[in-house]
């Protein structure tokens, strides 16, 4: 049984604990705020890009002269996994959810004898995969010593992956992110970025457009904006549910760690009664011996 020194000890060490993870709840709650808020102002651009290229997409599909980045190749026996998590851990299951679904995929593919790449974006993600599928990782983007996620930093992503694309070293390339639903809720999705697909506006009163230039020669050159679109969409996405994961694990954390103060405190005190009543006894025992 541990003696009052050392549950005083692991009280008072468990109170640190609780101030460190209130501290990090609410600075995760600030970031969510402006990383929620980036997300969803993104989404009207990304939906409506979305259905842009999808009409012109429409138009130049079967066409010879359709974009490559559209086309594809023809075949799918290289895929390119483009796994994007956080560079920070404390944040539950975020991490490990986007990672157990890139494994599935690429156990799947590897199954089926294709040939796996993996391109990751964050170092947890990099960490949890190096051990089953480190001789198939062929880069890692550091975005440890990013501030704030800008538009620049998917476009270094995007052209990364379009001059691997153009070299010849992949046939098809998805991208691994968690959607952010809310701060409970963050779902692992797979998108894929080559070949380009786009959901076209299928509204009936959506105006129909004459494209000068040819839509193949607007689609060359909007289709890599377009997937560094999809690239920052995802980063932010995955901004927002990090923090939101973030947030969640922490106050689960300060309130588990709250219990256990409770219960450490009731032993001590049970404890020191024990203590108190056993020095009582001798002291009587004692005295009735005189």
């Amino acid at each position: 049984m541990p003696s009052l020194k050392d549950l005083k000890m692991r009280i008072e060490s468990v109170k640190g604990t609780r101030k460190i993870t209130k501290a990090m709840q609410m600075v995760a709650a600030a970031k969510l705020r402006r990383a929620q808020e980036a997300a969803e102002s993104a989404r009207p651009f990304a939906e409506r890009m979305n259905a842009v290229m999808g009409n012109l997409a429409g138009a130049a599909a079967g066409s010879d002269s359709a974009p490559k980045l559209l086309a594809g190749t023809g075949k799918d026996d290289v895929h390119l996994l483009i796994v994007a998590t956080s560079e920070r851990g404390l944040c539950g299951g975020f991490n490990s959810s986007i990672a157990k679904l890139a494994r599935a995929d690429a156990e799947k593919l590897l199954a089926a004898g294709k040939t796996v790449k993996i391109l990751t974006v964050g170092k947890k993600g990099r960490e949890q995969l190096k051990r089953d599928l480190g001789d198939h990782m062929v880069d890692h983007v550091d975005l440890s010593e990013v501030k704030r996620l800008g538009y620049n930093n998917a476009q270094d992503v995007a052209n990364d992956v379009i001059n691997r694309f153009n070299a010849g070293e992949f046939d098809v390339a998805t991208l691994y992110f968690a959607e952010f639903k809310s701060v409970i809720s963050q779902v692992p999705t797979a998108q894929q970025l080559i070949p380009a697909k786009f959901e076209a506006d299928e509204d009936a009163d959506a105006p129909l457009y004459d494209y000068e230039p040819s839509e193949e020669e607007i689609l060359a050159d909007l289709l890599p904006r377009a997937l560094t679109t999809l690239v920052f969409t995802g980063l932010l996405e995955n901004g927002a549910s990090e923090q939101g994961a973030r947030m969640s694990a922490m106050d689960n954390a300060t309130r588990n760690a709250g219990e256990m103060i409770d219960k450490l405190t009731i032993q001590y005190n049970r404890s020191r009664q024990a203590a108190i009543t056993n020095e009582l006894i001798e002291i009587i025992s004692g005295a009735e011996a005189l």
